[in-house]
C-alpha cells in the first residue's frame, strides 16, 4: 500500500487557506498573546513512545517534543508542554489552556468540526501487534479476539469498521479485523496488557508501526503482524479561532520540511523519514 503524500500536503493546504480565510475576523489574538508572554504550551502525550514520553531525566522526549521545540524556536519564543489527556485534547474548547496540540493528531473532517489542523508534520503507518507467542499469522486471524487500542483514536475507530479519513490523497483501505472485543486504554499503556502473554488480556493492539517498534526495541515480548493496514497523516492542532497563528504555524512546518528538519527528527526518533513526500 503506497500514499501520495504530495497529494495530501497539497490538498490539505488548499483547505487550510479556505478555513483561515473563514477565520479571518477573529484573526491574531493568541498569536499576540504568545508572543507578548514569549511562552508556547503545547498539549501533548506522556506515554507515547517514540512520539513523547517521560527520559531517564524526568523530562518529555520523542519527535513530537523535538517538533514543538523547533517550532517554538522558530517562533522565538520558549515552549511549555502540558499533558492533559487524549479525550481532552480531542475535544476541543481549551479556553486558552494550551496553544496547540503536537500529539500524532488525525485532521479528520469530524475533529476539523471543533478543531483546526495548520499543517501535516508526518505520515504514520498502523499495523497490529500480537505477542511473541501469538498464532496469529495475518490480521484476520485476530477476528472475534480481544483487541486493545487508544480510545477515542483512529485506531479505534478502524476497529469499530467507521474510520473516516477525510483527507485529500487517502488511499483505500479495507477492515481486515472484525474483533470480538475492542479494549480502549487512556492512561494505561495498552502494551503491558499485550506484554502478559498470547490472550492474557489481549490479542493484539492496533497502533502505529513506530509506536510498535519501540515497544520491540525495548524488549516488550511482542512483534508487528503483517503489513500496515492503513496510513494516517498526522497534523499540528490548534482551537478554532486564530488564523494569523494558524497561518504562522503552517509556514514554520514548511520550513522545516524544505531545509531537512522534519525528517532528520523523524530518522532520530522513528529511524526512517515519515515526512517527506513522494
Amino acid at each position: 500500500m503506497t500514499i501520495s503524500r504530495r497529494a495530501v500536503i497539497t490538498g490539505f493546504a488548499t483547505a487550510l487557506s479556505v478555513s483561515l480565510s473563514g477565520l479571518a475576523a477573529q484573526a491574531g489574538e493568541a498569536l499576540d498573546r504568545i508572543l507578548s508572554e514569549g511562552v508556547l504550551t503545547v498539549g501533548t502525550n506522556s506515554d507515547y513512545r517514540p512520539n513523547s514520553f517521560m527520559n531517564d531525566n524526568n523530562e518529555l522526549d520523542g519527535f513530537d517534543i523535538a517538533v514543538s521545540k523547533e517550532v517554538a524556536a522558530r517562533l522565538g519564543v520558549d515552549v511549555k508542554f502540558v499533558t492533559p489527556g487524549w479525550e481532552v485534547m480531542t475535544a476541543g474548547h481549551w479556553a486558552g489552556r494550551w496553544d496547540m496540540v503536537v500529539g500524532s493528531m488525525t485532521p479528520t473532517k469530524a475533529r476539523a468540526e471543533i478543531l483546526d489542523f495548520p499543517a501535516i508534520y508526518y505520515f504514520s503507518p498502523a499495523a497490529f501487534a500480537v505477542h511473541k507467542t501469538s498464532p496469529a499469522e495475518k490480521p484476520g486471524d485476530l477476528d472475534g479476539k480481544t483487541v486493545g487500542v487508544v480510545s477515542a483514536s483512529t485506531y479505534n475507530r478502524y476497529l469499530e469498521h467507521d474510520l473516516k479519513l477525510d483527507v485529500v490523497g487517502m488511499p483505500a483501505f479495507t477492515y481486515d479485523v472484525t474483533p470480538g472485543e475492542i479494549r480502549a486504554y487512556s492512561d494505561v499503556n495498552e502494551f503491558d496488557d499485550l506484554a502478559l502473554g498470547d490472550g492474557a488480556r489481549l490479542h493484539a493492539v492496533l497502533q502505529s508501526v513506530p509506536v510498535i517498534a519501540e515497544a520491540v526495541s525495548v524488549g516488550l515480548p511482542i512483534k508487528q503482524l503483517g503489513e500496515p493496514v492503513f496510513f494516517e497523516p498526522l497534523a499540528l492542532a490548534t482551537d478554532k479561532g486564530d488564523a494569523e497563528l494558524n497561518a504562522r504555524l503552517h509556514d514554520i512546518i514548511e520550513e522545516m520540511r524544505s531545509d531537512g528538519t522534519l525528517a532528520k527528527l523523524s530518522v532520530k526518533w522513528h529511524g526512517t523519514d515519515l515526512v517527506s513526500t513522494k
